[in-house]
């Protein structure tokens, strides 16, 4: 039994005893008695007012009159919780599988009426990548890498971590700390600090074959990681100007380490800058298609010249009679 699980059962076996030991938790859940005291030291803490009774025959009781405050939603925090489970239930998100067992109980702590609205909603919402004629079908495409979730519990225990990756039919193992797991145009992404070569990273999930902890002893502190960061931080090389339309583009979609700097108080007008890695070809294209995605509603402060060149053969391609105006 997983330790959520265990808890959330032995909270229900408490509520219904008027008095227990550590020994008959032990018995009932088949646990240490390490694990038990941890188990019921959580379970104080999570708001359940239980008094300890001295000597050696003791336990513990429930507070006489005394129980955990039922949760109550309002209807528009039901519908919030509802309506973001529809909108990312075909978005490959880890844990898809335990999405339904959510709903189920966000179904029986509510009213018939409120259930009846979120029938309602069900039956009437669409979202991108929903199957209209079976809205709760998932599709082998709206389930995430079966890596995710081990990469996912491996980091938060230990960010430390040991990646195989499978590039082209060959396979390579990184020793990375792991910055940040994001996720972008439908791919999961690894952005991690390579420990031998000492730069920042990028590793998809979808070519990941196996992750396991870093147990060599000869590991970077994280502050050592952070101060060889920041000595590598790139130099900014593009600086653009938004106006209306390329702001209302930009919102419907833009690179996850892109942002922008609003300059008046309408947010009509915005400043970008970045730095674009020449040397990769993948963000060369990406960052091109993209720039011509945002459209001419933009001035340019700074561009390097390799994607200046690529716009201009682009537009070229487009425009044959236009292209360099």
């Amino acid at each position: 039994m997983k330790k959520v699980e265990r808890i959330n059962t032995i909270m229900r076996y408490i509520n219904n005893r008027a008095h227990f030991t550590i020994s008959e938790i032990m018995q009932e859940f088949n646990i240490s008695r390490s694990t038990a005291i941890r188990d019921i030291r959580e379970i104080e803490s999570m708001g359940m007012p239980l008094v300890a009774e001295v000597g050696r025959d003791g336990g513990y009781f429930v507070m006489p009159n005394s129980v955990l405050p039922d949760v109550h939603f309002t209807d528009s925090e039901v519908k919030a919780l509802f309506i973001a489970f529809m909108a990312t239930r075909n978005q490959q998100l880890p844990y898809l599988k335990s999405r339904q067992s959510l709903a189920e109980k966000l179904l029986g702590l509510i009213s018939e009426t409120q259930q009846d609205d979120l029938v309602l909603l069900n039956q009437i919402l669409l979202f991108a990548g929903t199957n209209p004629y079976n809205p709760d079908l998932l599709d082998l495409t709206d389930l995430p890498h079966p890596m995710l979730e081990k990469l996912i519990q491996l980091i938060l225990s230990d960010r430390y971590l040991l990646i195989t990756i499978k590039e082209e039919k060959v396979i390579k193992s990184y020793p990375v700390y792991l910055l940040h797991l994001y996720h972008e145009k439908s791919f999961w992404l690894i952005e991690g600090f390579d420990l031998k070569e000492e730069t920042k990273q990028i590793f998809p999930v979808d070519h990941l074959i196996d992750v396991e902890p870093y147990l060599t002893k000869k590991r970077s502190s994280k502050k050592k990681i952070v101060e060889k960061l920041s000595k590598q931080e790139q130099v900014v090389n593009l600086a653009l100007e938004f106006g209306p339309k390329a702001i209302a583009q930009f919102k419907k979609y833009h690179p996850i380490k892109v942002s922008i700097s609003y300059t008046n108080p309408y947010q009509t007008t915005a400043i970008l800058k970045t730095f674009v890695n020449v040397n990769r070809p993948e963000e060369m294209s990406e960052m091109t298609n993209w720039l011509l995605f945002l459209g001419g509603d933009i001035k340019v402060r700074e561009m390097p010249e390799e994607i200046f060149e690529r716009i201009q053969e682009r537009l070229c391609l487009y425009y044959p009679e236009g292209g360099n105006t």
